[in-house]
């Protein structure tokens, strides 16, 4: 993307100071979106994006300088901006040859390569599939994205590396009404890939999945306000572990004393059916990338071993601060961002259990189908979730819907609290924000149980 000495030259400038190490992180990128509003195309936007960021550590200090040019001038000027930011007078830092890494894999097939004739026949095809499933279906918006990033990350520690990142993703909002009540259901899939994955995931299923869910909630009582088991669907488990234990792992969060976790290491925290993983090396999968963005590999994480609490997620400044290695998870939205520690692929592995048998010994609880929003706070681990698909158990089976139900809890009790694993998996996908950034992530699990959760709801 830039040549070599242009590069070396660059990290030279960012030395010049006394840093300790010095990053160039370019990116080249493209993106279209399509949406289809009730029926009609009401936006295309489709554009793209190039530029640089300079990063320098002195201590635990660090400096970040980007610019959208890419000649050398403009990353001399970025070098010496970040350069300047941690003048100390000590000796320069030499840096070694740079080598050549590998990259991703074999390129994947880019969505660029589609006409956007073909783009908006898949957009019709999640349309009328969600139509066709129930007269209520009034309001349907289906939106495709797709995006291709190209990286190119070079530091005075002789690291080269280039990745290309193709994604796409096909979203689907469906609104359905009877009388004065209306519903909404959504499905977003998405992965690391080009258009072959709209034949794995086809868009009319994502339309139907979710029309169904909308027409379900309409026939939906008042969810109870009670404490009960909660058992949820295969993904939800993974949203729930994401957000109200996953953010508590990063390692910024854990060194500032905003997290629960610190200094719990070694500590048995969750049932001993919980294994949990941050994976960024799935192939295919919306989170995936083969390095981070500061050139480390990506790695499994494994977060909980039975139970046990045995490791964080690091990007490169935290790990240093640790004296570990990085863990591959060091992400930033842009150029424009600083890279900080953000999950990848994050999930609770599956068990051994059949998901039916999870089901029918429950005797009252609550099926959690589908999980909206919801709030976490890192520093104590207590959340609240929405269910934007609930349904009762009731002497062992599902049976009608309900509306308004709340998860309440605190991340590590509600670990612990899980007391069925089953043999099933799934995944949602998503953007994760954080810091004033947005990245993608994948929240995997299997059909589990929770033996005691607070449900929040309007029916007594």
């Amino acid at each position: 993307m830039i040549d070599a000495q242009v590069v070396q030259d660059t990290l030279n400038r960012a030395l010049t100071t006394g840093a300790r190490f010095a990053e160039v992180f370019v990116e080249d990128r493209s993106s279209t979106a399509i949406r289809l509003d009730d029926g009609k195309i009401e936006e295309v936007v489709a554009g793209g994006d190039r530029g640089a960021g300079i990063r320098v550590f002195h201590g635990e200090t660090q400096a970040y300088a980007y610019t959208n040019r890419l000649d050398p001038g403009s990353l001399e000027e970025a070098a010496l901006a970040a350069a300047s930011a941690v003048r100390d007078g000590g000796d320069r830092v030499e840096m070694v040859d740079l080598r050549s890494g590998p990259s991703a894999a074999p390129e994947l097939p880019a969505s660029t390569d589609v006409s956007r004739t073909q783009k908006v026949e898949w957009l019709r095809e999640a349309d009328d599939a969600a139509r066709a499933v129930d007269a209520t279906v009034r309001q349907v918006m289906v939106v495709y994205g797709e995006s291709r990033q190209h990286v190119m990350i070079a530091n005075s520690m002789g690291d080269w590396t280039e990745e290309v990142r193709p994604r796409i993703r096909l979203f689907a909002q469906v609104v359905a009404v009877r009388d004065d009540v209306m519903q909404t259901g959504f499905e977003g899939p998405g992965a690391l890939a080009g258009p072959e994955f709209l034949r794995r995931r086809p868009p009319s299923a994502t339309g139907e999945v979710a029309a169904r869910m909308a027409v379900a909630m309409l026939d939906g009582r008042p969810a109870p306000a009670a404490r009960m088991p909660v058992v949820l669907a295969p993904g939800g488990g993974g949203i729930l572990f994401h957000e109200a234990c996953g953010h508590g792992l990063e390692a910024d969060l854990v060194q500032h004393d905003a997290s629960i976790f610190r200094g719990r290491l070694g500590e048995t925290l969750a049932s001993p059916l919980v294994t949990g993983v941050d994976d960024g090396t799935v192939p295919g999968e919306w989170g995936t990338n083969a390095f981070d963005d500061e050139a480390t590999p990506t790695h499994r994480t494994v977060l909980f071993d039975g139970g046990t609490l045995v490791g964080l997620m690091y990007d490169r400044l935290r790990a240093d601060g640790d004296g570990v290695p990085s863990t591959g998870n060091g992400r930033r939205q842009s150029y424009a961002h600083l890279p900080i520690p953000r999950m990848t692929n994050s999930a609770i592995l599956a068990g051994d259990a059949r998901p039916e048998d999870v089901v029918a010994s429950t005797p009252h609880g609550l099926y959690a189908k589908a999980l909206g929003g919801g709030q976490v706070n890192p520093s104590t681990g207590d959340f609240v979730f929405g269910v934007a698909e609930g349904y009762m158990i009731e002497q062992g089976k599902i049976t009608g819907a309900v509306r308004g139900a709340n998860l309440i809890g605190n991340g590590p009790q509600i670990l612990a609290g899980i007391d069925a694993v089953a043999d099933d998996f799934g995944v949602r996908h998503g953007i994760c924000g954080k810091d004033g950034q947005g990245v993608p992530v994948s929240n995997g699990s299997p059909t589990l149980r929770i033996a005691d959760m607070t449900i929040g709801g309007t029916d007594a």
